[in-house]
């Protein structure tokens, strides 16, 4: 039995330290974990000018994720649910993108915040 209450008391506290983890990474069930993988690893790094924002979009009867462009010519990036990268529909050295997705901005609708940089 001590045996037993050692190994309840091993699980619980493993489960203590992974709710603990993983609560605190701003998790959400409905959105893809590639794009909330990428989205901790923007926050490992220095904070972005302008800080950058994670939006999400229907576009093109998908669902898709926009992460904004910052400084100077680097450009923003859509993605799809699986991470896959669809288009860098403004930004860069043009401003305008890399011109795969032209009509982003007049076609997405349902915008929703999915994080943006605050710190």
């Amino acid at each position: 039995t001590e045996l037993i209450v050692i190994r309840i008391g091993t699980v619980l506290y493993a489960l203590i330290i992974s709710a603990l983890i993983f609560g605190s990474c701003d998790s959400d069930e409905s959105v893809p974990t590639c794009i909330q993988e990428k989205i901790q690893k923007i926050k490992s790094e220095p904070v972005r000018n302008p800080p950058v924002k994670v939006l999400r979009y229907s576009y093109r009867n998908q669902e898709v994720f926009y992460f904004t462009a910052y400084c100077c010519d680097f450009p923003s990036e859509l993605f799809d649910l699986n991470c896959n990268l669809l288009c860098s529909p403004d930004g860069g050295i043009s401003g305008s993108g890399d011109n795969k997705c032209p009509d982003f901005f007049t076609k997405r609708i349902d915008e929703e915040i999915i994080w943006q940089d605050e710190r």
